[in-house]
């Protein structure tokens, strides 16, 4: 298996170990760096090649957050872990690919790291970005093929870095190379809505909402402040809220 090369950016040297533990337990894994500020990290990999951060939120000189909005142009998968729970919605509003808090366990580690692989999966296989509107139905490239999806079946889209999760009945999904800011775009707004830089939900398939977030079947959906008055106004159009 092709090695998985990963930086470790933590001014703690203890939270440093503990992660570098839990990566001995993958052979496919490997440390390439580890840095103790962010700015050691930007040098790096301004010349070197990685395929994924592990990313502090509290550290000197700049947090975490604000290097990701640094790096956000070079596309490279964030997983943050950290101490500090309330940072997750910006993190995941920045499009973080997973946000572990500390002390992490073996368990949930694997699990970030399948999500990881996930999306160094599709990434590879360097889909076309294709998106085809037709009455009725969307056409989606996935699995390098055309895949026909009814508006109907459409529950919520959700951002996943370069690409877009389409949610489906079933809990299935569809996985296709696209921005979100495309697929809003392409979508008709009479029957979707934008509620989160990272979700557009189907507006017949809302079956509740709060101040913070929607419901779709099972699924909680945060809604985004910069998002919630237009949101708000479209359920007011459709009586959602009478």
């Amino acid at each position: 298996m092709e090695k998985v090369k990963l930086i470790l950016v933590d001014d703690e040297p203890l939270a440093t170990e503990v992660l570098n533990s839990h990566i001995s337990k993958f052979p496919h894994l490997e440390v390439i760096g580890r840095f103790r500020n962010t700015q050691e990290a930007f040098d790096f990999i301004e010349n070197n090649s990685t395929d994924a951060i592990f990313l502090d939120i509290q550290m000197p000189h700049e947090t975490g957050l604000e290097f990701l909005k640094k790096i956000e142009s070079k596309r490279i998968p964030v997983i943050f872990v950290t101490a500090y729970p309330e940072h997750a919605v910006e993190a995941f509003d920045l499009e973080a690919l997973d946000y572990m808090v500390k002390p992490v366990s073996l368990d949930r580690f694997r699990k970030s790291i399948e999500r990881l692989e996930e999306f160094l999966k599709i990434k590879k296989s360097k889909e076309e970005d294709n998106t085809k509107l037709e009455d009725g139905h969307i056409f989606v490239k996935a699995d390098f093929k055309f895949v026909k999806l009814n508006f109907e079946d459409i529950l919520f889209i959700e951002a996943f870095a370069d690409y877009v999760k389409i949610h489906i009945p079933e809990d299935k999904r569809i996985i296709t190379l696209q921005t979100m800011k495309k697929m809003e775009a392409t979508l008709p707004q009479d029957k979707f809505v934008r509620v989160h830089r990272s979700f557009i939900v189907a507006i017949n398939k809302v079956t509740s909402l709060s101040g913070t977030y929607v419901t779709i079947g099972n699924k909680h959906i945060p809604i985004g402040k910069n998002y919630k008055d237009s949101f708000l106004k479209v359920m007011n159009q459709n009586n959602f809220l009478k």
